[in-house]
């Protein structure tokens, strides 16, 4: 039986010790700093606005940013100036809402938004409000003045969690306007229009809103026609006819600024 209780133990702090590793000190928690046997070192202290602590004797420590077991590293091996061999504990005692700064003309509200501790990205983004016309592709999250997330929208819009981070305090989100909210329906159609653009938009239903084919359209003669980054034009082609026909490989998914264009002909 004795033999069974250390790798039990080993098991149950597995977890708890794998969130203490994760978990980053941020502005305004507070700390706990107990040194074993040295109480005039020991203290409880509230990370300030430029990141640092207080400690007796060390005077500034940097703390905001680093994980409570990267803290306790640093620590001791500062007072081992004062203390043999200082065994230090560090506490996180209360932990601070998490601000966001959002920026950028692709959504409504900027600013900074405050947060949950421990809230990730993607908590971060399905906070905000009237994101019709962001550009998800280009947006980014800026942490200490570096670009650590680009392009969320595999994230946001199609949902793929594996890309999902957390978020530390004072991180900024960049969320631009889409360039081109709209896409335009032109050609053999009974309807040309451009209609604005919406997640999930699919050649067929464009075509539809446009009034559907004309009678003078050559159905499998449509091309999607998008702007790439470097300004030069992505010819899709697609065979309309075999679509309606029931070819649904046919039925691709729109972006914002695509060109439906359906050619007519006699035959």
């Amino acid at each position: 039986m004795k033999r069974l209780i250390l790798p039990l133990l080993i098991i149950l702090l597995l977890p708890t010790t794998s969130l203490a590793e994760e978990y980053v000190v941020a502005e305004n928690d507070v700390l706990s700093i107990s040194v074993w046997g040295e109480e005039s070192l020991s203290v409880t202290a509230k990370v300030r606005p430029d990141g640092k602590i207080t400690i007796p004797g060390l005077r500034d420590v940097q703390a905001a940013g680093l994980t409570p077991m990267a803290l306790t590293d640093v620590l001791e091996k500062r007072l081992a100036t004062m203390v043999q061999n200082p065994i230090v504990t560090v506490t996180v005692q209360e932990i601070s809402p998490r601000r966001l700064y959002v920026f950028g003309e692709g959504v409504e509200t900027t600013g900074p938004l405050s947060l949950p501790p421990q809230s990730s990205l993607l908590q971060g983004l399905a906070s905000l409000s009237n994101t019709k016309s962001a550009d998800f592709s280009r947006a980014y999250l800026m942490r200490a003045g570096t670009i650590i997330k680009e392009n969320l929208h595999g994230l946001y819009v199609d949902g793929d969690v594996t890309q999902d981070i957390l978020l530390q305090g004072n991180d900024f989100l960049f969320i631009p306007r889409l360039k081109d909210p709209n896409v335009y329906v032109l050609g053999a159609v009974n309807d040309p229009r451009f209609l604005p653009y919406r997640e999930g938009l699919t050649l067929l239903e464009a075509v539809l809103e446009a009034g559907g084919f004309s009678p003078m359209a050559r159905e499998n003669r449509t091309s999607v026609v998008r702007k790439q980054q470097d300004d030069e034009d992505l010819v899709i082609p697609v065979r309309g006819k075999d679509l309606l026909q029931g070819d649904t490989t046919q039925n691709i998914e729109l972006m914002p600024g695509d060109y439906v264009i359906v050619r007519e002909g006699l035959f």
